[in-house]
């Protein structure tokens, strides 16, 4: 691995996570992804389905000022809050590795597009805030990190409990 500049780096970390994250949800039939632990009512289907909205907001809706796209803007999210966590269950295991994997790569052309301008980490993102701010790509990326980190520890427990399935890094 080589050192590279901030993107690289950014980059990597997130791309690290992903692998991650995939390799914990990866190949598993719809009783595994439902799979709870304890009293949470997390499973690896709900990641798969939250962490496609987080990439759809984050990517498509900050960096690039547009729709998250289906299945996202027909929710009603005030008065289902947790809609992509609940609907998960109702979601094939197909579906959900599509949705997630399609999210992802959408968001990859995104973040190379944008990188592509020659503004690098410190180009602001096109959706505006009330207050008038805009997050940067550096602050988008870092944000998405932290998102995966934090899901990627739930994925760690969620699948030991389905097969024993324990590690930290796939096979890249």
């Amino acid at each position: 691995m080589s050192g590279g500049d901030e993107s690289d780096t950014l980059l990597g970390s997130l791309e690290r996570q992903r692998a991650t994250f995939a390799w914990k949800c990866g190949g598993l039939d719809a009783a595994g992804l439902q799979a709870r632990v304890g009293a949470s009512t997390m499973t690896l289907g709900g990641l798969l389905k939250h962490l496609s909205l987080v990439e759809a907001d984050y990517f498509s809706g900050r960096l690039g000022g547009g729709s998250p796209g289906e299945p996202w803007v027909g929710v009603d999210w005030d008065a289902d809050p947790d809609w992509e966590w609940r609907t998960a269950a109702d979601d094939s295991p197909e579906e959900l590795y599509t949705l997630w994997q399609t999210t992802v790569s959408r968001s990859r052309v995104l973040v190379t597009e944008a990188l592509a301008t020659g503004a690098g980490v410190d180009q602001l993102g096109r959706r505006v805030f009330p207050d008038g701010r805009s997050p940067s790509l550096r602050r988008i990326l870092i944000d998405l990190i932290e998102e995966y980190a934090r899901h990627v520890g739930h994925a760690d427990l969620l699948r030991e409990s389905v097969d024993g399935l324990v590690g930290e890094d796939p096979p890249l």
